[in-house]
């Protein structure tokens, strides 16, 4: 028995899979009916800020089945405390950075944030919940708020290396084939990344 013929068939059906994918996400990304969201809620206590927020609608249909296909999504979070002033530029307070990874596990049908199980899907990911300590306790009736920056890139030219590399292994030549495996992987990369945006108020129960 060929098993080494038997390998390549069944990884050359992989990346076929998942080329596929892509070709329907690049073809139907642009017709996507409702782009994603960011909801959060943020409350003070004291000199304690504590903000959660979840991402609604980022991941699309198509980049949910490249993600079937077995690649994994890295989520890229930024929480920024802003403190309002009249007439002026809103002040950075703090700022909290978060990289999750968002994956889908066919052999125990199930979705996972960082480990955590979704039970209802990619559609709503609740993100982790940050807290601040603030110096000293804000005095007067100055407003703060809190931005949500997050940032989704479903393939990253290191997993799409593969698939290049077989997508073309058809060229004549070496410089060829680096050649466009280069400038698939850019493409791709920029492609299949989606983000969205979102801001609260800093409420005092």
């Amino acid at each position: 028995m060929n098993t080494r013929g038997s390998r390549k068939n069944t990884v050359g059906k992989g990346l076929f899979g998942v080329g596929l994918a892509v070709v329907g996400l690049l073809a139907t990304s642009a017709g996507a009916e409702e782009g994603p969201r960011v909801d959060c809620v943020a409350t003070r206590a004291g000199r304690r800020v504590v903000a959660r927020s979840e991402a609604l609608g980022l991941v699309a249909p198509e980049l949910e089945r490249l993600m079937r296909l077995g690649l994994a999504g890295r989520l890229e979070v930024e929480l920024t405390l802003l403190r309002h002033r009249p007439w002026w530029f809103a002040e950075r307070v703090e700022t909290a950075r978060l990289t999750l990874v968002l994956a889908y596990s066919a052999r125990e049908q199930r979705w996972a944030l960082d480990g955590h199980t979704l039970a209802a899907g990619p559609g709503v990911l609740e993100l982790e919940r940050v807290a601040w300590t603030l110096t000293e306790e804000p005095a007067g009736e100055s407003p703060w708020s809190v931005e949500v920056s997050v940032r989704l890139q479903v393939v990253t030219p290191a997993s799409l290396g593969r698939m290049a590399r077989w997508l073309t292994q058809g060229e004549q030549t070496e410089e060829e084939r680096s050649a466009l495996t280069r400038g698939l992987l850019l493409s791709l990369a920029e492609d299949l990344t989606r983000g969205a945006q979102g801001r609260c108020t800093v409420t005092v129960p």
